[in-house]
């Protein structure tokens, strides 16, 4: 009779949405991308000579950044996952080459060796097994409106890496469809039997801002904040529209002037969020000299503003902005220009981030005389970092 042979499988293909910004499972962690964490596993596992490989599912267009980052001794594969779970699962057993697989998801950075070889252990025996824990929690149940007890005894939250013969797996696969949560679902609609594992607590996935906050301090990363300033100055000229904070001010008889669309709210927004992450100013970023930016949205490229900060791994916490303008008469229009700046640069987390006030000139100086606006803002950014010191 052959000898089992094992294949791990990480599943990395999701699009991290919940939490936003950078797919959580290329988040770096302490220094590495969340899905490394578990692949260090499956090398060590590897090198007790109890699997043989390790195929990694990832996003098609991720693929050559995740060969850049593995380094492992562990012999590894890549391939694209699919429009759900299940077919990225599928992707991977497709060219795995072990009898029995491990089944796990990237965004669950603390599995260990020995949770797996007891899966590994339970699954020769029964043919399947998962991690299990049981519910702390009371549980209700709702539906159509009404609500009603359940008994936590009953229920137990299930976790990964999920240890099943391949085959087997295969087929339970097929035969259920591509919409299944997890591999034990399949498993058990197909009438096989299924064996429990406890699971871990420290065995959580990344789901919000609060798991990778704790995710984060489980390494000893600590948080670091910044601020930055903001500034800029438009003269007002004729035949220009006036545009400020993305909203087009539709009865001004002066607009901005500017290479771009001139909207100077939204230009000092950029410069305050690129100088809490010491990046470059928005004159370096999109110089007045390159044609392709002349008339450019603000907005648009205040979203290439955001995504670059935010892939530094910086969180935008808050951004207040003063814009000094004699006229038009805008002060009413403060909700409007907060609600379009927001949609920009809010966090999951939280519904707003932003704040502006507008003064008036009072007759004084180049303002007062209506010859420009003046706008100021300060910008607050944190993320978290490891020192790896």
């Amino acid at each position: 009779m052959n000898k089992e042979t094992w294949s791990f499988i990480i599943v990395a293909g999701g699009t991290g949405s919940r939490l936003g910004g950078t797919p959580k499972q290329f988040r770096f962690l302490a220094g590495l991308p969340v899905w490394k964490w578990s692949a260090m596993v499956a090398e060590k596992l590897w090198e007790e000579g109890a699997v043989e490989e390790l195929l990694l599912v990832v996003p098609e267009d991720r693929i050559a950044e995740a060969e850049a980052e593995s380094c492992l001794r562990v012999p590894t594969r890549l391939t694209a996952g699919g429009a759900t779970r299940s077919e990225s699962v599928m992707n991977g057993l497709r060219i795995s080459c072990g009898s029995h697989v491990l089944v796990h998801d990237a965004a669950r950075p603390f599995i260990t060796a020995e949770l797996c070889k007891k899966l590994m252990k339970n699954a020769l025996v029964h043919g399947a097994s998962v991690p299990l824990l049981a519910c702390s929690d009371s549980l209700k149940r709702v539906a159509s409106g009404k609500m009603t007890c359940a008994d936590r005894k009953e229920f137990f939250r299930t976790q990964t890496p999920q240890a099943f013969e391949k085959l087997p797996l295969i087929d339970a696969i097929r035969s259920f469809g591509f919409e299944g949560n997890d591999e034990a679902e399949a498993w058990i609609a197909s009438g096989r039997n299924i064996s429990r594992t406890d699971g871990l607590e420290s065995n959580f996935k990344i789901t919000t801002q609060f798991d990778w906050e704790t995710a984060l301090s489980m390494t000893g990363a600590s948080k670091v904040q910044r601020t930055g300033h903001g500034y800029d100055i438009h003269r007002l000229v004729n035949g220009r529209k006036l545009i400020i904070a993305g909203v087009e001010i539709k009865d001004a008889e002066l607009g901005l002037l500017g290479h771009s669309d001139a909207d100077i709210v939204m230009h000092t927004v950029m410069d305050a969020l690129l100088g809490a992450a010491g990046l470059p100013d928005i004159g370096t970023l999109f110089p007045a000299s390159e044609a392709k930016w002349k008339d450019a949205d603000s907005g648009e490229l205040l979203k290439t503003v955001v995504n670059k900060v935010r892939s530094e791994g910086w969180r935008i916490d808050w951004v207040d902005v003063t814009l000094e303008a004699q006229s038009p008469r805008i002060g009413h229009m403060v909700p409007d220009f907060i609600k379009s700046v927001a949609s920009y640069i809010s966090e999951k987390t939280c519904e707003v981030n932003f704040n502006m006030k507008v003064k008036s000139g009072e007759g004084c100086g180049s303002v007062g005389r209506n010859e420009c606006m003046v706008c100021h803002a300060v910008a607050s950014l944190s993320r978290y970092q490891w020192d790896q010191g």
